[in-house]
């Protein structure tokens, strides 16, 4: 879409270890290019980026190294069916092992597009879904807190970004609903969507480097 004022998204209405740095590595190396490729890209909406450029520095997604810990970064899609399987079977057992050893970010595949604008592949509903995660990372990131939420919102994925669902998981991870909400639709959700935008062009950063690191 090229409309110049297009109206900002909102919440939508209610619907209803041995060898512990061995794994570490392993992990890593593992998780960053097995949850990206869990959902490949297809048919997408744009949703566009608008407002004047946010003054408050987003938390970087850049993951770094803090003292002695690992990076360690997952990429999933909201409201990929997949993206439940891959936290529960991959990235929850590994933050259980070594969650004070590593610097956990998680960030979201989709694909820039011209006029700052962000695809998604199931549609404007899943950015905005990324969009209300990456808040909960950029407010609480305390991965026991941003990642808890997330694991609960992809539990019923399908009601992604119902407001009963996000108010639930909120509650039930100590979070304020109402931050949330200000994060998402700063600014005329140009703070979210500029979240989301930084966050997507890591992934496609990093799935490049990927690609590079495998040829011969």
């Amino acid at each position: 879409m090229d409309e110049k004022h297009p109206t900002a998204p909102m919440l939508l209405p209610s619907r209803r270890g041995l060898q512990p740095l061995k794994l570490v590595l392993s992990v890593a190396a593992y998780l960053s290019l097995a949850a990206l490729l869990y959902c490949s890209f297809g048919p997408r909406v744009v949703l566009p980026l608008y407002g004047a450029p946010v003054v408050d520095s987003p938390q970087e997604q850049s993951p770094k190294v803090e003292g002695r810990l690992v990076p360690l970064e997952a990429h999933i899609m909201s409201k990929c069916p997949d993206a439940k399987d891959c936290l529960r079977d991959l990235v929850l057992p590994a933050m259980q092992k070594v969650h004070d050893k590593v610097n956990f970010t998680l960030s979201f595949i989709g694909k820039p597009t011209e006029n700052d604008g962000v695809a998604c592949m199931h549609g404007p509903e899943e950015c905005l879904g990324n969009i209300i995660e990456l808040c909960a990372q950029h407010l609480y990131p305390d991965p026991k807190t941003f990642l808890g939420f997330t694991m609960c919102l992809t539990r019923d994925y399908a009601e992604i970004p119902q407001r009963e669902l996000i108010e639930d998981c909120a509650l039930e991870h100590a979070i304020d609903f109402e931050r949330l909400n200000e994060c998402a639709t700063k600014d005329n959700s140009a703070f979210g969507i500029k979240l989301l935008r930084e966050s997507v062009n890591r992934t496609a950063k990093v799935y490049f480097i990927s690609n590079l690191s495998s040829i011969p």
